[in-house]
C-alpha cells in the first residue's frame, strides 16, 4: 500500500524524472520543429506566427533559427544560446501532463514553455495573449 501511495503522490506532483530531463536535453530542435510547424499549420496558423512565438521566447531571429535547425542543436544547446524572455515565467498551466510552474529542472521547464506557446498558437489563442505582457 505504501508503494501505491508513493506513486499517487508522484503522479500528483508530476515532477519530471532524471531520465525524462536527459531525454529533453538531448532532443534536437531540428527534430521537433517540423512537428511544431505541422501542428500550427494544420490549425490554420502560419510559419511566420510560429517564428514570432519562438523569437519572443528565445530572442532568436528567423536566420538564427534556421541555422540552429541546420546545425541540429540539442534543446540543451538551443536554450543555452537563447536569451529567454523575462516574461517567460508568466507561461503557466498544464502541458503534456505537467504543470509548467512546478517543473523543477530549468531546461525541461524551458522546453515546456515552448510547447505551451506552440499549443496556444495551434488552439487559436490571440497573439497578444500568447506573447505575455504583464501590463495586460
Amino acid at each position: 500500500m505504501g508503494i501505491f501511495e508513493d506513486e499517487v503522490t508522484q503522479l500528483k506532483s508530476m515532477n519530471t524524472t532524471n531520465t525524462h530531463n536527459e531525454r529533453m536535453a538531448n532532443l534536437t530542435f531540428a527534430s521537433v520543429y517540423p512537428m511544431y510547424l505541422a501542428k500550427v499549420e494544420s490549425k490554420g496558423r502560419t510559419k511566420e506566427e510560429l517564428y514570432q512565438v519562438i523569437t519572443w521566447l528565445t530572442g532568436f531571429d528567423k536566420e538564427q533559427l534556421k541555422e540552429l535547425i541546420a546545425q541540429k542543436v540539442t534543446f540543451e544547446t538551443f536554450f543555452q544560446k537563447a536569451s529567454l524572455n523575462p516574461n517567460a515565467s508568466l507561461i503557466t498551466g498544464m502541458i503534456c501532463g505537467y504543470r509548467i510552474e512546478d517543473i523543477e529542472n530549468p531546461l525541461t521547464r524551458q522546453v515546456r514553455y515552448l510547447d505551451k506557446l506552440v499549443d496556444e498558437l495551434a488552439k487559436g489563442k490571440k497573439m497578444e495573449k500568447i506573447l505575455r505582457n504583464p501590463q495586460g
